[in-house]
């Protein structure tokens, strides 16, 4: 969904909880110097609307999101206990979020790797995060056996796959892996291997598509990560490979991530709400920027997004500015300055 880039664009902002409100004021700050053309739409989801209206995803919250189809995000911290679901869950059903996207490439040299350029194309409605699970009592244990059941579908698999090979064309990528477990899970993975593999003959010519079971990839990741490209894959294995795919690069701290549907789109960073430094102005804003970045890119503001990337490479590489979690001692504020500072450079 690509808009035009003439006048004001409402979209929703939620601050979030932990670190959010800190993380989320830097990058609008520096996207208001951008000349970013976002009108906001403030509103509240996590602890802090539980607060007012003890609902973690307040009605006004999504119904801002229906208006506005798109969303900037800081991290969420989903209740614990009180039969809470998870928030994130919540927002991918409400808008039906089928794509989650999470790109990452080495930022920082000299680390273990170097070279990295990955984007993962995650399913983010089926699989086994639908919450068919339950118990059966067996004796007198009332939780004596678990089970959980995975869904995928045909057109899931397909929507998805037409997605990751749109992006991979669209972004002049060469190649799209296929994650699965197929020779275990046969039906549930398989069905999606097989959709996919079969999708792929109408890209003969522009892409090369190939396919891995997921423990060889994980594997594979470790020992060579250059060898991918696009990975596209199912809702749980897309969430464990995102992450070590993360650390490839640096940790979560650089890793942002788009949740897309056909009428909505929330932006964010991949990183939880980190309660344990809230408040401390050290808070590492990049993959939020880096999520903001994406967001303009979406709505045909390549330019700037472009702009968003070269300027936090600059400030990692040139400025040497970095916090803590990167093995620097930049407060978030020194590193807001910094990412200004490069912003206004560019944008002069």
């Amino acid at each position: 969904m690509t808009r035009s880039s003439q006048g004001p664009i409402p979209a929703t902002l939620i601050p979030g909880d932990g670190i959010g409100p800190e993380i989320v004021k830097s990058v609008v700050t520096i996207l208001e110097a951008a000349g970013a053309p976002f009108a906001w739409e403030v509103h509240k989801a996590g602890m802090a609307a539980v607060a007012e209206s003890l609902d973690p995803l307040p009605e006004a919250t999504l119904e801002s999101i229906r208006r506005t189809g798109l969303a900037l995000k800081g991290p969420l911290t989903t209740p614990v206990g009180g039969g809470f679901r998870s928030i994130n869950v919540r927002l991918r059903e409400e808008f039906k979020l089928y794509a989650n996207v999470r790109p990452a490439r080495t930022l920082i040299p000299g680390g273990r790797y170097d070279g990295v350029d990955i984007v993962l194309v995650r399913e983010n409605l089926e699989g086994l995060y639908v919450g068919f699970d339950h118990y059966i009592p067996i004796d007198n244990d009332p939780h004596g056996a678990a089970i959980s059941s995975g869904v995928n579908t045909r057109a899931g698999s397909r929507r998805i796959a037409r997605y990751a090979f749109e992006y991979a064309v669209r972004n002049g990528r060469k190649k799209v892996t296929v994650v699965h477990k197929a020779n275990i899970l046969k039906a549930l993975t398989g069905i999606f291997l097989e959709t996919a593999m079969e999708l792929a003959k109408e890209y003969s010519g522009r892409l090369t598509v190939d396919e891995r079971i997921v423990d060889a990839c994980a594997m594979q990741l470790v020992l060579d990560p250059t060898q991918f490209d696009v990975i596209l894959t199912t809702n749980l294995f897309g969430d464990i490979l995102s992450d070590e795919i993360a650390g490839l690069v640096g940790g979560l701290g650089l890793a942002p991530g788009a949740n897309i549907g056909e009428h909505a789109a929330i932006f964010e960073a991949v990183h939880g709400s980190a309660p344990d430094i809230a408040g401390k102005g050290i808070a590492n804003p990049m993959a939020l920027l880096s999520a903001a970045a994406m967001m303009l890119d979406h709505i045909g503001r390549n330019d700037l997004g472009t702009i968003l990337r070269q300027s936090i490479q600059d400030v990692l590489i040139e400025d040497g500015v970095r916090t803590r979690d990167l093995g620097g001692q930049a407060t978030t504020q020194e590193v807001t300055q910094a990412l200004l500072a490069r912003v206004s450079a560019r944008t002069k």
